[in-house]
């Protein structure tokens, strides 16, 4: 059971972690960086030997094993854990099409290997002038899940959204489904500027767009259901 949380955590989203935490930064910063002194050559002085390190996975895994495989007892419910606790949302009331520029200001200097400050604190930029989203993103509360996954595209993430005391389990949820159900974290929420669910988000060049759907929309595509 452990191990095959595991596995569901290395499954986030890269992109989320990007858009979202410092290594952003790095990436916008490599992207962005100069070529200093051209084309450089590379050659082998001396011996050289393989490094040989332990995988992490599976150092990982081997301590897991140790472990006793029902831990329930003491961890508690898993409707308890916080990590599961998806961040909340209102209800969109209408159709609506909006856009958001998630610009990200600098908390720390970086620098090149010499010293020189390439990018100073308090910089700020837009991070999708440097990367692209390459799926969309279908944010529902859990009980639209099911106009999430008749509207999501195979390559789509599905995010769950808590509502009032509604929070819904994703991994039960994954596997009843048989497609990965992540939950949309509140940094990310944040990121995206987010207000209200259902609503899917995909970049359009420089800009996320978000598009809300409203009750006669989610009617009409589940038959009644809202």
């Amino acid at each position: 059971m452990a191990v095959d949380l595991l596995r569901r955590v290395r499954r986030r989203p890269i992109f989320l972690v990007l858009l979202t935490g410092n290594a952003l930064v790095g990436a916008a910063a490599i992207a962005a960086a100069p070529i200093a002194g051209g084309a450089q050559s590379r050659s082998t002085i001396g011996r050289t030997w393989p490094i040989a390190e332990p995988d992490a996975l599976g150092e990982i895994e081997a301590k897991v094993a140790t472990l006793p495989r029902d831990m329930s007892k003491a961890f508690g419910p898993r409707d308890k854990w916080s990590a599961l606790k998806a961040a909340s949302l209102g209800v969109a009331n209408a159709d609506r099409i909006r856009s958001v520029v998630p610009f990200y200001t600098l908390d720390f200097d970086i620098t090149l290997p010499d010293g020189k400050t390439l990018y100073p604190k308090g910089f700020t930029f837009n991070p999708l002038t440097y990367v692209k989203l390459p799926q969309r993103l279908v944010i529902v509360h859990p009980r639209n899940l099911g106009w999430a996954l008749r509207n999501a595209r195979a390559s789509d993430f599905i995010l769950l959204s808590a509502l009032g005391g509604q929070n819904g389990d994703a991994i039960d949820l994954s596997e009843k489904t048989g497609r990965p159900i992540y939950i949309l974290e509140e940094r990310v929420k944040q990121r995206l500027g987010l207000t209200v669910a259902p609503v899917i988000v995909q970049q359009s060049g420089t800009r996320l767009v978000l598009t809300e759907y409203g009750p006669k929309s989610r009617a009409s595509a589940t038959g009644g259901a809202q």
